[in-house]
C-alpha cells in the first residue's frame, strides 16, 4: 500500500494514498480500534449539508472567498451522492464530542475540494480547520448534525412507514367491521366485538404514535451551530448561525432555526430523550400488535387459529409443513432493541458535564438505529404479514357461540348473580348457556334468544 505524509499539530502521519482523509482521521483509526459500529452514514450526510451551508454563510459574511466556497460546496455534494462513503472509516466509540468525525469530514472536504480547485486551475487551497471548519467547533457542529439527521430520517423514512402500515390497518378495519368474534381480556374470554373493532385498536395506536412523534420533532428544529466551543460563539460572526440555518432550510426544504440558548444546545440532548420516548411508545405499540397477531394466528389446530397469515418460508428445519409468525417475531425483537436503545439514550443524555455533553456519538448511533429498525420492520411487517392477514370466520364464529361471556347481556334482565350461576353451571356440565338458563328456571328459551344476540353486543 502506498502512503502520503499528512501533518497536524502533533506532527506527521502516514495516510493511505488512495484515501481523502487526513492526519486526525488516521490518528483516530489507530487510537480507537473499538468495536465494528461505524459512524452512521446519516451523520456524515448531515455534516455535508452543514459544511455546505456554513461555507455559503461565511461567503455571504465576506469571511470566505467564493472559490473556496465553491470548492467546499462541490466536495460536500460529492459526499451526499454516497460515492465517498469509503473515506469515512471512524467508529462510534471515539471522543464523546464527535471531534474526530467533524475533522474526518473537514479533511475529506478539504482534499476533495483542493483536487477540484486544481482542476479549475485555481491557486486557492482549502485548509480543513481554517476554511472548512471556519466559524465552527466540533461542539456545535456535531449536535447540529445530530438534529439534522434525526429530522430527515424521521420525516423521510420512519413517518412514511408508519403511515403505510396505518393505511393497511385502516382497510382491514373497514373490510371486517361486520365479522363478529369473541373478545379476550386477561387472556380469558370476554364479550364480543367485531374483528374490525379489534383492528381499529391497532390502527389508532399508529395514529397516536405518528402524532406524538410529529409533535416531539419541533425541538429538533433548533440548531446548535454558532455556539462554537462552549456556547459563547467565539470566532463566529453574530449573524453566522442564522445564515447557516437559512441555507440548511433552503437545501433540505425543512425549516431550521438557531437555538435560542447555545449553552443548552451544547450540553443537553433532552430533545433526543423526548423524541426517542415517542419512538419507544411506537415500539411498545408494535410489540402489542405483533403479539396479538401471533396469538390470533397460533395453531393451526392446537392454538386460537382465528387469523391466517402468509406462509413466507418453512417454519422448521425438522417439522414439515410448519408455518411460524416470523414477521411478528422480527417486529418484537426490534421493539426490544429500541427499548434498550432508549435506556442508553436516557443515561447518555444525563451525562452533560458543565458546558458539554460527551456522549454525543452513542446518542446519535442508538437514535438512528432505532429509526432505521422501526422503519424497516414496519415496512416488512406490512408487506409480508399484515397485507395478507385474513380472519378465519368459521373459527371466530365457533368461539363466539361457545363463549360463556355472552351471558353478560343477561345482567340487565336477571342480575349479575343469576347470570353468573348460568355461566358456572354451563361450564361445569358442558351445557349451552341457553340450556343452563332454562335448567335453572331463570329464563325461558324464547326469553334467552330475545336477550342474547351477539350482533346487539358489539
Amino acid at each position: 500500500m502506498c502512503f502520503r505524509i499528512e501533518k497536524d499539530t502533533l506532527g506527521e502521519v502516514h495516510v493511505p494514498e488512495s484515501k481523502y482523509w487526513g492526519a486526525q482521521t488516521q490518528r483516530s483509526i489507530k487510537n480507537f480500534a473499538i468495536g465494528i459500529e461505524k459512524m452512521p452514514k446519516e451523520i456524515i450526510a448531515a455534516f455535508a449539508i452543514l459544511k455546505r451551508s456554513a461555507a455559503i454563510a461565511n461567503n455571504e459574511l465576506d469571511l470566505l472567498e467564493k472559490e473556496k466556497m465553491d470548492a467546499i460546496v462541490y466536495a460536500a455534494e460529492e459526499i451526499l451522492t454516497g460515492n465517498l462513503a469509503e473515506h469515512f472509516p471512524l467508529v462510534v466509540w471515539q471522543t464523546g464530542s464527535g471531534t474526530q468525525t467533524n475533522m474526518n469530514v473537514n479533511e475529506v472536504i478539504a482534499n476533495v475540494g483542493n483536487k477540484w480547485l486544481q482542476q479549475q486551475n485555481s491557486t486557492a487551497r482549502l485548509h480543513p480547520n481554517d476554511d472548512v471548519n471556519k466559524s465552527q467547533s466540533s461542539n456545535d457542529t456535531y449536535p447540529t448534525a445530530m438534529h439534522l439527521s434525526a429530522t430527515l430520517q424521521l420525516e423521510n423514512h420512519l413517518l412514511p412507514s408508519v403511515r403505510k402500515l396505518k393505511n393497511t390497518l385502516a382497510k382491514k378495519m373497514t373490510d371486517y367491521q361486520a365479522v363478529i368474534k369473541i373478545g379476550r381480556t386477561h387472556l380469558q374470554d370476554a364479550t364480543p366485538l367485531t374483528f374490525g373493532q379489534e383492528v381499529s385498536g391497532w390502527h389508532h395506536m399508529l395514529v397516536k404514535a405518528e402524532k406524538m412523534i410529529e409533535e416531539s420533532m419541533v425541538y429538533f428544529r433548533e440548531l446548535a451551530i454558532g455556539g462554537t466551543a462552549v456556547g459563547t460563539g467565539l470566532n463566529a460572526h453574530p449573524d453566522f448561525s442564522q445564515k447557516v440555518c437559512q441555507a440548511i432550510t433552503s437545501y433540505t426544504n425543512n425549516e431550521f432555526v438557531s437555538a435560542q440558548n447555545k449553552f443548552h444546545a451544547l450540553t443537553s440532548h433532552d430533545q433526543f430523550v423526548h423524541t426517542h420516548g415517542a419512538l419507544k411508545a411506537l415500539a411498545a405499540d408494535l410489540m402489542k400488535i405483533a403479539n396479538d397477531v401471533r396469538w390470533l394466528a397460533s395453531g393451526p389446530r392446537a392454538g386460537l387459529g382465528e387469523v391466517e397469515i402468509p406462509a413466507n418460508e418453512p417454519g422448521s428445519s425438522i417439522m414439515p409443513g410448519k408455518v411460524n409468525p416470523t414477521q411478528a417475531e422480527a417486529v418484537t425483537m426490534v421493539a426490544a432493541q429500541v427499548m434498550g436503545n432508549d435506556a442508553t439514550i436516557g443515561f447518555s443524555a444525563s451525562q452533560g458535564n458543565f458546558q458539554l455533553n460527551v456522549f454525543k456519538p452513542v446518542i446519535a448511533f442508538n437514535f438512528l438505529q432505532s429509526v432505521q429498525l422501526l422503519t424497516d420492520s414496519m415496512l416488512s411487517f406490512d408487506k409480508h404479514c399484515m397485507q395478507g392477514l385474513e380472519p378465519i370466520e368459521k373459527k371466530m364464529t365457533q368461539y363466539l357461540n361457545d363463549s360463556l361471556m355472552l351471558v353478560t347481556a343477561l345482567n340487565p334482565h336477571i342480575g349479575y348473580e343469576k347470570a353468573a350461576k348460568i355461566a358456572k353451571l354451563a361450564y361445569q356440565q358442558e351445557l349451552k348457556l341457553k340450556e343452563a338458563a332454562v335448567q335453572l328456571g331463570f329464563l325461558s328459551a324464547e326469553e334467552f334468544d330475545q336477550f342474547i344476540d351477539p350482533k346487539d353486543m358489539v
